[in-house]
């Protein structure tokens, strides 16, 4: 039943997508995000579902060529360009290219359909569109988890899709942090107080599911996205006390064991774990300098470790860190642009604020901005103690921000018609700007 159902979701979407290709981009990002065919038991386990949105969607986009434009309208773009060309050079350079070449592969189709969806989306409805998908493809996961944590006291750790970058449950937990963010900023557009609640409701059982997944770097990352949420809401006195009382439900809600292993994070002398992580992180520091283009896509071997690491003895060779695992693999070249990406993400997030925040019609562009940079927040601390440099979440929030502040700079509001007759959910979830009724008496 399940793999019929993402099927008759599928092949309507894929063949939409050959006469309007931003379909298709949706597509692909519900299943990359989403990885709904893991929960199935069938024949869409192992079908080619991402591969069908992709094709669909560059078939569509060549046979229409007004529906798309360059993909390089900022500089976040051209960063993720040469970095995906250093990439491929360290591939080319490293130690195992021919078992390394899955994963290039791997890297290489999820930047390229960053950069189709940089190619396809323009309008507000499409943006908009895209960040509900991309959103609600992890928030329903996380949901999902929470209401499992709630049911269990706390005693079971919720794990992500089978199969997919996120499986672990600490990236599982960096995934759904890097989520709330996006949820709050969807939350400002809706227009019903209905689903305003609603939305509340998902946020809180988006973050018992991040507690419940017991990841001390989740912990952590949490902690700091909360942090710069409450510091960037409207109205800090009220939403510190929300945030205040939400807090002190969950972490009172779960158990001895999950405390016990949170305090371990300021014992990192005595935690095995952590200083098998510096271990590693010693490694790739080491092995940089020996490999001036990086070893590849696998840093995490076994004779690296014993050459390299100040104690072999202690720990795996597995970075557990975006930018010890970026470092080991492409080398110092490969880790400043890596820091350089997310860095003129930041600051193009930080000018989208300031350059809406006083226009109208513009002020969603804003929010967005706002809550993109919470969620990068998240990301790098998080990131920290986590290997996951590839995967496609903080890259769809890049390609956010920068749609939304070329869609800002070039002032489309008074360019993009505004449906006639918009459907009611567009109106209700801000796809569509709300239409301001004429002045009495105006012709």
């Amino acid at each position: 039943m399940r793999d019929i159902l993402i099927m008759m979701i599928v092949i309507p979407a894929a063949l939409m997508a050959l006469r309007r290709p931003w379909i298709g981009v949706l597509l692909w990002t519900w299943l990359s995000l989403m990885n709904p065919h893991r929960y199935a038991f069938g024949f869409s386990v192992t079908a080619p579902l991402a591969a069908i949105a992709a094709v669909s969607t560059l078939v569509g986009m060549l046979a229409a060529p007004k529906d798309r434009e360059s993909p390089f309208k900022g500089a976040p773009p051209v960063i993720l360009l040469i970095f995906m060309a250093w990439m491929t050079l360290s591939w080319v350079m490293g130690m195992d290219r021919a078992n390394d070449y899955a994963q290039w592969d791997k890297v290489m189709k999820i930047n390229l359909m960053v950069l189709v969806t940089l190619m396809l989306l323009r309008t507000r409805v499409q943006i908009m569109t895209f960040v509900w998908v991309a959103t609600f493809s992890l928030a329903l996961l996380g949901i999902k988890g929470g209401l499992f944590t709630i049911a269990n006291g706390g005693n079971y750790r919720v794990w992500g899709p089978p199969g997919s970058f996120i499986y672990d449950n600490n990236h599982f937990a960096l995934a759904l942090v890097m989520t709330i963010p996006l949820m709050r900023f969807l939350q400002m557009q809706t227009q019903a107080a209905w689903l305003k609640l609603a939305m509340t409701g998902g946020m809180v059982l988006v973050a018992a599911s991040a507690l419940g997944s017991h990841s001390r770097g989740g912990f952590l990352a949490i902690c700091a996205m909360t942090l710069v949420l409450w510091w960037r809401g409207r109205n800090r006195f009220v939403s510190g006390v929300v945030l205040a009382v939400v807090a002190a439900v969950l972490l009172a809600f779960m158990p001895q064991e999950w405390s016990d292993r949170i305090a371990t994070i300021g014992e990192y002398n005595e935690d095995a774990s952590a200083q098998g992580r510096l271990s590693a992180w010693a490694t790739a520091w080491n092995a940089a300098f020996h490999y001036p283009f990086g070893v590849g896509f696998n840093a995490a071997r076994p004779e690296l470790f014993q050459r390299f690491s100040p104690n072999p003895e202690v720990g795996t060779p597995v970075a557990h860190s975006i930018y010890f695992q970026v470092l080991g693999q492409h080398g110092f070249v490969g880790l400043g642009l890596f820091l350089l990406l997310w860095g003129v993400t930041w600051r193009w997030a930080a000018k989208l604020r300031w350059e809406a925040r006083d226009i109208p019609q513009a002020r969603w562009a804003a929010d967005l901005g706002a809550m993109c940079q919470v969620s990068l927040v998240g990301y790098a601390v998080g990131g920290a103690f986590l290997n996951l440099a590839h995967f496609d979440w903080p890259y769809d929030v890049m390609a956010m921000v920068v749609m939304a502040r070329v869609w800002v700079r070039r002032r489309s509001w008074e360019t993009e018609p505004v449906p006639e007759s918009p459907r009611r959910w567009q109106h209700l979830l801000g796809i569509v700007p709300p239409r301001v009724p004429a002045a009495k008496g105006a012709a």
